[in-house]
């Protein structure tokens, strides 16, 4: 049974280390996203932070509207970053995780 444990454990180390490698990289997953119009692109890393804001000249010359694409496209930028985020994360998690029954959280 110590044994057991001891390898547990030893799994569960090995797991985590994968975890925080797969943050990293993440920081070098990009996800671009364009409002329907093009006239505003922004790009947010897997682990969710804006890395670029582009604003095409038009939007320039009516704050309420830029204030508006901000808020739609920078949303979606995150939302698809989170998804992608949790996707990998969870797929690292549930590799490394020992079998204990009744503890299938990632499946």
């Amino acid at each position: 049974m110590f044994g057991d444990m001891m390898g547990m454990m030893g799994k569960l180390k090995e797991t985590q280390q994968k975890i925080e490698e797969t943050k990293k990289r993440l920081d070098t997953v990009l996800i671009t996203e364009k409002s329907s119009d093009q006239l505003l692109e922004v790009t947010v890393t897997a682990n969710k932070k804006v890395t670029k804001i582009t604003i095409n000249d038009q939007l320039l010359q009516d704050n309420e509207q830029l204030e508006d694409y901000l808020i739609l496209t920078v949303n979606k930028a995150l939302t698809k970053a989170g998804e992608i985020n949790e996707a990998e994360l969870a797929a690292v998690a549930s590799e490394g995780m020992p079998n204990i029954p009744g503890m299938d959280l990632f499946k």
